[in-house]
């Protein structure tokens, strides 16, 4: 077994330990106590160093816990290592993993909200709770009571208790024998076998980012800590930013942003009006100067350099004009659209797709439009003749 020294002492970061077990070429080290933590309850794993080499995972594998390593280790079964867990992390996990208790509680407690599941991530932090119609405003609540309990600095103690005699539990356990319970004085007692801070002032601050519904819950992102004060200094940088290249206030952003999309949106309105009135124009030119076929269609090519979907308003106002086939195509990447006029009796989508079976392609759609693209640009001219748009490649050559 491996006696699992953060269960008393969270600070603990240097100790030594007898290697019971080495597999995976030397990168898969099992000791007879360790202070790394694994992977478990949701709270991520610690790194550091064993006999100098990285730590990369820890793994909880019920009676023992394995570390693995960057590089094998190149000792024998017995010998004695140093580990170093990098606290840096192990801290900030230390208050992510209190804050949650403390914010369970809370939601709990004082709001009726109990925690469905948690997550602990290296960025940010989700709880997802029951509750009714939620009200995003009522975070700004939640946080500000949170940090009100955070800056009592409550105690936070480890004791060990046999499950059956246990009262007082937030959840109750479903374990028999020895539970490891975390309390928060007077706001929370829960069975974790997580590391956690020794008051609730070293939690340090509690950010709640956003709230969705997910699943039939409510998703709360929190972090805490110096993650929390590092998030909202990134936060007003990014806010300055915003605002100095507006050249306003960062409190007058939400108004000049709503502004700004509002004229983006009656922009792109006008662009699309305009874009209609110039294809009408266009439409009525082309299908004037283009001469109908034997059988009263007008064949109607264009090339365009950019998305072949963008030029669909100008083959729409052609096909509009009755007894009228277009096809568009673009030359350096291989797209096609075509559109027909329902008097043509021409299915626009079997007929590409037919063509571009032809040459390897893959398209379709319905009897007035359709859409596809050729693996080679060069097989176009083949395609178009294919459609009748181009005379076969012999007579154009004579």
């Amino acid at each position: 077994m491996t006696d699992r020294l953060y269960y008393t002492d969270a600070r603990l970061d240097r100790f030594t330990a007898a290697v019971l077990d080495i597999t995976n070429d030397g990168r898969r080290v099992v000791l007879d106590r360790t202070a790394f933590y694994p992977t478990s309850g949701g709270q991520p794993h610690d790194v550091g160093t064993l006999g100098g080499i990285a730590v990369v995972d820890v793994i909880d594998e019920d009676d023992r816990i394995a570390h693995c390593l960057a590089d094998p280790i190149g000792v024998p079964v017995g010998s004695v290592l140093i580990g170093q867990v990098d606290m840096t992390r192990r801290v900030d996990h230390m208050q992510q993993h209190t804050g949650q208790h403390l914010l369970s509680a809370l939601l709990t407690d004082e709001f009726g909200w109990p925690t469905v599941s948690v997550h602990f991530g290296d960025e940010s932090n989700t709880i997802d709770v029951t509750c009714g119609n939620f009200d995003p405003t009522t975070l700004a609540a939640i946080e500000r009571r949170a940090n009100t309990l955070i800056v009592q600095n409550r105690r936070v103690t480890v004791s060990f208790e046999n499950a059956a005699e246990a009262t007082g539990l937030r959840k109750p356990s479903d374990r028999d024998g020895e539970l490891r319970i975390v309390t928060i004085e007077g706001i929370d007692r829960s069975a974790c076998g997580g590391t956690h801070v020794d008051g609730t002032g070293e939690i340090g601050a509690l950010l709640l980012r956003r709230a969705e519904k997910t699943k039939g819950h409510t998703r709360i992102e929190f972090i805490c800590g110096h993650r929390a004060v590092s998030r909202a200094r990134l936060d007003a940088e990014l806010l300055t930013r915003a605002a100095r290249t507006l050249s306003a206030a960062p409190q007058d952003l939400p108004g000049l942003v709503e502004q700004q999309m509002q004229r983006l949106t009656e922009g792109e309105r006008e662009r699309k009006r305009l874009a209609g009135e110039l294809a009408r124009y266009q439409a009525t030119a082309m299908w004037t100067a283009s001469v109908p076929d034997r059988d009263g269609v007008r064949r109607i090519t264009v090339s365009v350099t950019g998305a072949v979907k963008d030029a669909e308003p100008l083959a729409q106002q052609l096909v509009a004009l009755g007894s009228c086939a277009v096809v568009v195509t673009n030359s350096e990447a291989g797209g096609v659209l075509m559109a027909t006029a329902a008097d043509t009796g021409i299915d626009a989508g079997q007929q590409l797709r037919a063509a571009l079976q032809g040459v390897g392609g893959r398209g379709g759609g319905s009897p007035r439009l359709a859409q596809g693209t050729v693996p080679d640009p060069a097989q176009l001219h083949r395609m178009l003749e294919h459609l009748g748009f181009l005379p076969p490649l012999p007579e154009r050559l004579a």
